[in-house]
């Protein structure tokens, strides 16, 4: 290799005698020790070393040149002339000459490698805590997932539970509520003063709104725990089934004014006692939250593919956000109170039974045109 050659070369670059004194040095080797070339000269390479590589040159480094020949990307530190440490990778060859042993050496700085190799090593940290952290996640997930799935059943069984209780209790008090009820018709027959007679009246209503809320529970359990509502349709008079309903719904609720409107004639074949239920039902929501001051109309439409009965009432208008859900168990349209309100299930029951009937129920509400609920029941 040239003079020239060797001094410019990208790498540091040092000739030594078989001891390891220094016969040559290039300007790399100077300007990363701090030392002149001629300073270098002389020196012997392993005094460069700190305490630790000086140990690696006698116990392995020298050894390997010896023995092997060459040595490759072996990791020393070196003493800069200010005391502070440079790390460098050496690679060596012996070479044989008439007057001697001398040894190659070629020193590469390890600043960009190591830093590239502590970014891999942070990367790969950074990519095992990630997924460290997914396993994690994954087991919290898991384990959440678990438990909402115990707390679901639990609940199920819970709300099973209760609406079996809710149905025996229910049928339990069918009894006494027919014998009250038998007991108060039997003493209004007989000579009693106008207070006994008011209070008898009293006595009557409240059972027959108790016998239509265990009639709404006993649906409803029927319909969540038990094969679902059951209905026994036969051939009828739609028109003539709403009038006899009309005329028991106005004995029921004396305060309201209860118009019947029929459109149209022909049969139809649904069951009797459940359109009177239904109408019964949508009549005591109408008249919960209804104005009382103006008629509630029940109108019975047959003909032209139509089968269905509708009531409306002028009362506050029902909230948008409501009507979706005003179907469901529990729910009502408005938290005013009234005496001839139920347990919430009236209008879950009249749904039930127009889906059993092939049909379904629609309900509209607006300041002007008042609050509707129209039944459509499957045409004969």
């Amino acid at each position: 290799m040239s003079a020239e050659l060797f001094d410019s070369a990208a790498c540091a670059l040092a000739v030594t005698a078989e001891d390891g004194t220094i016969l040559q040095a290039n300007s790399r080797f100077s300007e990363w020790l701090g030392f002149s070339t001629t300073e270098l000269c002389g020196k012997r390479f392993q005094d460069l070393l700190t305490m630790g590589g000086r140990i690696f040159h006698q116990t392995h480094l020298a050894p390997m040149l010896r023995m092997r020949g060459s040595v490759t990307e072996v990791k020393l530190d070196m003493l800069h002339r200010e005391g502070h440490k440079l790390t460098v990778l050496l690679n060596g060859i012996k070479r044989e000459q008439d007057d001697g042993t001398l040894y190659d050496l070629a020193l590469f700085g390890t600043t960009d490698r190591d830093k590239y190799e502590r970014e891999l090593l942070n990367a790969r940290n950074f990519a095992e805590a990630l997924l460290q952290e997914k396993t994690a996640t994954e087991l919290a997930l898991k384990l959440a997932q678990a438990e909402l799935s115990e707390a679901y059943a639990i609940s199920q069984r819970r709300a099973l539970f209760a609406e079996q209780m809710v149905a025996i209790v229910s049928h339990d008090l069918k009894n006494p509520l027919t014998a009250i009820r038998m007991a108060s018709d039997f003493l209004n027959r007989g000579e009693r003063t106008a207070k006994e007679h008011q209070l008898l009246g009293h006595i009557g209503q409240s059972s027959e709104r108790a016998q239509r809320m265990i009639a709404d529970l006993l649906d409803f359990t029927q319909a969540r725990v038990g094969q679902g509502i059951t209905i026994k349709a036969a051939p009828l008079d739609l028109h003539e089934v709403i009038h006899r309903a009309v005329d028991e719904l106005r004995v029921a609720f004396p305060a309201a004014n209860l118009v019947h409107l029929a459109e149209g004639s022909g049969e139809a074949c649904l069951d009797a006692d459940r359109v009177q239920q239904i109408i019964g039902n949508l009549v005591a929501n109408s008249v919960a939250y209804g104005d009382l001051q103006r008629p509630i109309t029940v109108t019975s439409r047959l003909g032209q593919g139509r089968c269905e009965v509708s009531v409306h009432n002028h009362g506050k208008v029902i909230p948008e956000a409501l009507l979706t859900e005003l179907f469901e168990p529990m729910t009502r349209g408005t938290d005013q109170g009234s005496d001839v309100r139920s347990v919430g299930l009236g209008l879950y029951i009249v749904r039930e039974l127009a889906r059993v009937h092939g049909g379904d129920v629609a309900v509209s509400s607006c300041a002007t045109g008042g609050t509707m609920f129209t039944v459509n029941f499957q045409p004969t």
